[in-house]
């Protein structure tokens, strides 16, 4: 038995997730049956982390237990091939200690939300950004951001549906960047909560309306009520970027 780690890049809008969803097709089932139909072995994928329907991967990491001698350069071209026509590839595989664990060892996660901020519709990137047609000042955006920067209880950024045991976390970065009339709003920290950053994303967007100040997002973070958050982002803009882990 070989423990392999895979890099995967993948488009979330034909999925209902990275999870296997009982309603609809997933990212981790394609996997699977992409390592089933090279291997014969109903190997279980775990990943660094869950992503919502239509949210998309650069560089997810995730791993698998497969019993066939298999070089991870032969293995990785195999499960490609299997994987055509979804819009999943697999960027790098390597066999990887039995005690290493795609989720429980990493020990930071980033992710990267997009904004095309203009009045013309989306053309190939419909479902790849979020449109917001109201300019933005993106100075007072990163401003704000930098309130929700650190140690604090983002209950009012959390899901309801939300399964961590805890809304205390460490948010280690939240920096808005602008080029042009593309916003990135970059965010990293040890683990998030679900929706936190497309939460957080809503809400800098109106400051970047001028509905909304970083005293708004200061009131907002100290009420720990999701009844105070302004608006969830949705899913288009959102991609999980990196997975880090010790050397």
């Amino acid at each position: 038995m070989t423990r392999f780690a895979f890099t995967v890049e993948f488009d979330g809008r034909p999925f209902m997730g990275w999870q296997r969803q009982a309603h609809g097709p997933s990212v981790q089932q394609a996997m699977e049956d992409a390592i089933f139909a090279v291997t014969g072995e109903r190997a279980v994928i775990h990943a660094a982390g869950r992503t919502d329907a239509g949210v998309h991967g650069l560089a997810m990491r995730c791993h698998a237990d497969v019993e066939k001698d298999m070089p991870p350069f032969r293995l990785m071209e195999a499960v490609n091939a299997r994987l055509r026509p979804h819009p999943v590839a697999v960027l790098a595989c390597e066999a990887v200690p039995d005690d290493w664990h795609a989720r429980f060892s990493c020990v930071g996660r980033s992710y990267v939300y997009r904004i095309v901020n203009r009045r013309a519709p989306l053309t190939w990137e419909s479902g790849l950004a979020w449109r917001v047609i109201q300019p933005l000042d993106e100075k007072a955006m990163q401003e704000a951001a930098q309130v929700l920067v650190g140690l604090h209880d983002f209950t009012t950024f959390r899901s309801a549906h939300c399964q961590s045991t805890s809304p205390i976390k460490t948010l280690d970065r939240l920096d808005v960047e602008r080029a042009g009339d593309r916003i990135a709003i970059h965010a990293a920290a040890r683990s998030f909560l679900h929706h936190q950053v497309r939460s957080m994303v809503g809400c800098l967007a109106m400051v970047g309306m001028g509905r909304w100040s970083a005293t708004d997002m200061q009131r907002a973070l100290e009420a720990r009520d999701r009844a105070a958050l302004a608006l969830n982002a949705p899913p288009d803009g959102l991609y999980f970027v990196r997975a880090d882990y010790p050397a």
